[in-house]
């Protein structure tokens, strides 16, 4: 099988972002009192009803971790059933609850979910998924082969702007208990990346709130979870009243990423906001 998946499309590219929707083995499973299943489930829903109405599909899923959270393979199963009505191709990345190598096992029986993280898309872009997963850890860090091929595909296509997906924060988010568990070094990547300047933004999960913000001159996108929201801006683990959300990301032929984030219609999912952690 290829490393690489080509994406045969050019003028505009739709990328549908969704994460950490740290799904359970049953349907009534609650983290902090959301069901995470029916959670995700609505989100799907509401992005369908979006896509009859708008008659604007996407090109590609982007799942960017923290899938499952109870470490029973019946999530990944969830997931893929869920995802499967879009009828796009999905590709995804590891979270720090996500449990290898089953993730790879049960995702690879669903056809419409693809293994590969080199995506060539069109003649223009490249999207490159990382892993970040340090087993057993809720901190996230590249490792040496992580890197170094990172700087391979950088250069093997030098010539394609370039659009880079992983699951832990780089930026800090002005919230101790979150900022302990980010990317530790975020130096090596940002070594790897300074001589290119074909790379127009980086996507993650991770810390449940959206970010738009730039590193190095280059844009990161953070995104809410299909589940609980971190509310921002606090140094003691504290949860948002934010309904559900997922990113939308346009890509242009000129290089130029078009981005928003939008979230359920109704705040049906509230959490317990007395938790003190999870």
């Amino acid at each position: 099988m290829s490393e690489q998946f080509e994406l045969p499309k050019n003028g505009t590219v739709r990328l549908l972002q969704i994460t950490d929707p740290h799904l359970f083995s049953h349907t009534e499973e609650t983290l902090l009192n959301v069901k995470t299943v029916k959670s995700f489930s609505a989100v799907i829903e509401q992005i369908q009803k979006q896509i009859e109405q708008t008659q604007q599909g996407f090109d590609l899923v982007l799942s960017t971790g923290d899938l499952i959270q109870d470490h029973n393979i019946a999530g990944y199963h969830y997931f893929a059933q869920l995802t499967e009505p879009l009828k796009t191709p999905v590709v995804w990345l590891e979270g720090n609850h996500d449990v290898q190598p089953n993730m790879a096992e049960i995702l690879g029986e669903y056809s419409h979910i693809l293994p590969q993280k080199q995506i060539l898309i069109g003649e223009k872009w490249q999207l490159l998924l990382l892993n970040t997963q340090v087993a057993g850890m809720p901190y996230g860090e590249l490792c040496y082969h992580q890197l170094k091929w990172l700087e391979e595909k950088l250069n093997e296509y030098s010539e394609r702007f370039t659009l880079i997906a992983l699951h832990h924060n780089i930026l800090p988010t002005n919230s101790a208990w979150l900022d302990q568990h980010s990317l530790k070094n975020s130096d090596e990547l940002a070594k790897i990346l300074q001589p290119f300047d074909n790379i127009k933004g980086i996507v993650h999960g991770h810390i449940h709130q959206q970010v738009d913000d730039v590193w190095n001159g280059i844009p990161i996108y953070a995104t809410p979870s299909t589940c609980i929201q971190f509310k921002p801006n606090c140094d003691q683990f504290t949860l948002d009243l934010l309904p559900q959300g997922w990113r939308e990301i346009i890509l242009h032929e000129n290089g130029v990423i078009e981005t928003t984030v939008k979230r359920l219609n109704c705040n049906d999912f509230l959490p317990n906001l007395n938790a003190l952690g999870y």
